[in-house]
């Protein structure tokens, strides 16, 4: 029995584990967001009025995209086609920059509506659009991170085709928080 073999396994494990519980932490953390929004939108003060911009409805899709091209990149890494792979990467990081782009120029929509997110102006509906999207651009910032990492791993060659673990966690960090960002999109959009 290899134990070096064993015991890489165990970390590769351990990472991936510590990957989950930090992606369930998250959710759980929506889930509560969300759940209050819920319960807080019978108060009279809530605005049922507000329609999302377009400006997001373009942030997803931006998001949705990078999602493929980071995906994209990694089977291109696979197929050992570093410059494809690398091109990729690049594409994923310009499409979170525009995702970002796009989400405060939504917001600057709604305050062009008239409805503010903080202030006197403010309301309950709109601090919880604002606490919502901006604590998901958080956790794209940690992605943005993630990709410039890998990025630069796979520029110095440290990624083998058969050793992509930290390319995979950061893959699947990305496919969660474009999963979050679409969940929250959809209930914000849909739920009245």
């Amino acid at each position: 029995m290899n134990t070096d073999n064993s015991l890489a396994a165990k970390h590769q494990r351990a990472k991936k584990m510590m990957l989950w519980f930090g992606m369930i932490s998250m959710s759980m953390t929506f889930a509560g967001l969300t759940s209050a929004y819920v319960v807080s939108s019978s108060r009279t003060d809530w605005i049922q009025q507000i329609e999302l911009p377009t400006a997001f409805t373009i942030s997803t899709l931006l998001m949705l995209l990078s999602s493929a091209t980071f995906f994209l990149s990694f089977k291109s890494l696979k197929q050992q086609n570093k410059t494809r792979s690398l091109g990729l990467l690049g594409a994923t990081f310009a499409l979170a920059l525009l995702f970002i782009y796009f989400q405060f120029q939504g917001f600057q929509a709604i305050i062009d509506q008239g409805y503010y997110f903080t202030g006197a102006q403010s309301s309950i509906t709109t601090s919880f659009l604002y606490v919502l999207v901006l604590l998901h651009l958080l956790h794209l910032v940690a992605g943005i991170c993630s990709v410039s990492w890998v990025f630069y791993n796979t520029w110095k060659n440290k990624f083998k085709p058969e050793n992509t673990l930290g390319f995979e966690l950061a893959l699947t960090f990305w496919h969660f928080l474009d999963f979050l960002w679409l969940y929250l999109f959809l209930f914000v959009s849909f739920y009245r």
